[in-house]
């Protein structure tokens, strides 16, 4: 067996399996409100279900690993809207992906030398997959904890030399999971320019970036940001994008890597053996996904609507804002969020997520604990049910 493979950590809802089944059992006559796990439950739109059984017909043929080109220039066209960017060349600066869960796994591949004593800098608190990406490419990762005080962004300047001499990839999450912060225009000059300095790859996660509340404030990207910089290369930079949140397509496993033509160019080469390559099935749903901002401006106005009716209830009981971006509440607990996460399942069968589950003891703190992860992805009425739980909870106990 890999011996890599022992180095793994438990997920976080396995842990939170674990934990619960510890707990006393909730309440008979409360229905189980699960505000635990960042999965979509809007409706997908029509007109995506429609471009999918329209498609079929693509089952009978093996997929592009480069992806379909309608595909690629769909992609390249929604950039260039989005971001307000020169349109990006989608044979050499674009790769449709089984969305951004597999691309950031299968990136770090590509880029790290599992020889060389590597270090990959994450996030803490962080997607998983970042760690368990790192560990399985031979790297071990570094983490940067989040600080309240910059809305639960990073000091990059705070990592010594000698980490970032080792160095060769950095993932950001930007808006983030779990606080839905989003990194500002200066921010992104000083990771570039330390970029440039140690030559290191940003892996820039933007899975969230469609879900945000003022239709006129987008959340900055990874590209957007080095355009108005003048790197219109985007060296070594890689963004990362799905549908899945943005047009409540989980399961359709589409998204896309874009950015630096050189790193695109290796990461087909490792792809070419690795798969992962898209289905003219999905190919054009996709199309018809990225061509339609209609139902992406619905799927926001249901969450804005979600966070003005629970925001004011929990408030407040609990160390609770609304975020930048992303469909979660990063709420701070009166004590531990361990205890806080089981006593709420069993006296309120809400079920929530310990922050302390998403992060690492690193630099002498875990930055996740005394807080806890609410996804805002439940029918409205049961969001609003939840926070009321979580009052009557708070003051009770």
């Amino acid at each position: 067996m890999n011996p890599r493979l022992g180095a793994l950590h438990p997920y976080p809802f396995e842990k939170l399996r674990q934990l619960l089944s510890q707990a006393d059992a909730p309440p008979a006559n409360l229905a189980p409100i699960n505000l635990s796990i960042g999965e979509p439950k809007h409706a997908t739109s029509p007109l995506i279900v429609r471009a999918m059984q329209d498609a079929m017909a693509g089952l009978s043929v093996y997929p592009p690993t480069r992806g379909d080109a309608p595909l690629r220039n769909t992609i390249a066209d929604w950039l260039a809207r989005r971001y307000g960017i020169a349109r990006p060349d989608p044979e050499t600066q674009i790769l449709p992906a089984l969305g951004s869960r597999e691309a950031l796994f299968a990136f770090a591949q590509t880029v790290i030398n599992p020889d060389a004593g590597s270090l990959v800098v994450s996030p803490n608190p962080f997607y998983q997959i970042y760690e368990g990406a790192a560990l399985l490419a031979g790297a071990q990762p570094w983490f940067i904890n989040s600080q309240p005080e910059l809305n639960f962004g990073y000091d990059w300047a705070s990592v010594p030399g000698e980490v970032w001499n080792k160095t060769r990839l950095v993932f950001v999450c930007s808006p983030g999971n779990p606080a839905g912060n989003v990194m500002s225009l200066d921010e992104w000059r000083t990771l570039f320019e330390l970029s440039d300095q140690y030559g290191f790859v940003i892996a820039s996660d933007e899975c969230y970036s469609e879900i945000y509340f003022d239709e006129f404030n987008k959340p900055l990207g990874g590209m957007q940001a080095a355009a108005l910089l003048g790197r219109t290369t985007y060296s070594n930079l890689m963004c990362f994008s799905s549908l899945s949140k943005r047009s409540n397509v989980p399961g359709m496993r589409s998204g896309f890597v874009a950015g630096d033509a050189s790193l695109i160019k290796q990461f087909l080469l490792y792809r070419t053996y690795q798969g992962g390559a898209i289905s003219p099935v999905v190919s054009q749903a996709s199309i018809a996904a990225w061509n339609d901002e209609a139902h992406v401006v619905e799927n926001r106005r249901i969450y804005r609507e979600k966070f003005e009716a629970v925001v004011p209830l929990l408030s407040p009981v609990l160390d609770v804002r609304w975020p930048d971006a992303s469909f979660y509440l990063w709420a701070g607990t009166p004590y531990s969020d361990v205890d806080f996460a089981r006593g709420l399942y069993s006296k309120a069968a809400v079920t929530v997520l310990p922050g302390s589950f998403l992060a690492r003891p690193a630099h002498g703190v875990n930055p996740g604990a005394n807080r806890i992860r609410i996804a805002l992805v439940a029918p409205k009425e049961q969001c609003i049910e939840a926070a009321q739980r979580i009052v009557n909870f708070v003051s009770q106990h």
